[in-house]
């Protein structure tokens, strides 16, 4: 990458140095030098690419998801539709199963064919309540390197995490 560092900063971050480095103006010369003394001082995490594996991977997650939900909805028009329109809606089911089942198999094979992502989602799996849907999914979103240094990180990052919000008597915003 011709010996530059990239790092991805989360927005807020950088408003809120802005801010705190009073600056009031936003223009392109601004946020630039002022994004360059964010990372002179804070030192971000350089960005990696995914591994094209994991790139893969979400490819699939992704898909599955939209097929998933396609199916919803045509289970729910079942509900309404008319005699005339069942047909279709139901070769459309019987279509979008047989897909969703094709890419399970694309997906559990694509993670079985390397041993550090079949090692990663055994782990996974091991761990109760995850099963192969939902360890494909935190495989496609977290990848093959340690993206995250503590357990702790992982979980804000999966929304587990509630973000707490006091000052004096005030609880989220609301005196006590």
């Amino acid at each position: 990458m011709l010996g530059y560092i990239v790092s991805v900063i989360n927005p807020a971050l950088g408003k809120a140095f802005a801010q705190s480095e009073g600056l009031r103006n936003k223009t392109d010369t601004v946020d630039a030098r002022m994004l360059a003394e964010f990372c002179r001082q804070k030192r971000p995490a350089a960005w990696e690419a995914p591994h094209p594996l994991e790139r893969a991977l979400r490819a699939l997650v992704v898909r599955h998801q939209a097929l998933t939900d396609m199916h919803t909805q045509e289970l729910n028009r079942t509900e309404t539709a008319r005699e005339v329109q069942r047909p279709s809606i139901d070769a459309h089911l019987l279509w979008l199963e047989a897909e969703l089942k094709r890419l399970e198999k694309q997906i559990k094979d694509l993670t079985d064919d390397d041993p550090d992502m079949k090692h990663r989602r055994k782990l996974l799996e091991s761990i109760p309540g995850i099963g192969e849907k939902t360890s494909a999914v935190l495989l496609a979103y977290i990848g093959l390197k340690d993206r995250f240094a503590h357990a702790r990180q992982f979980a804000a990052f999966a929304g587990l995490t509630p973000r707490r919000y006091e000052s004096g008597s005030s609880v989220r915003g609301r005196a006590g």
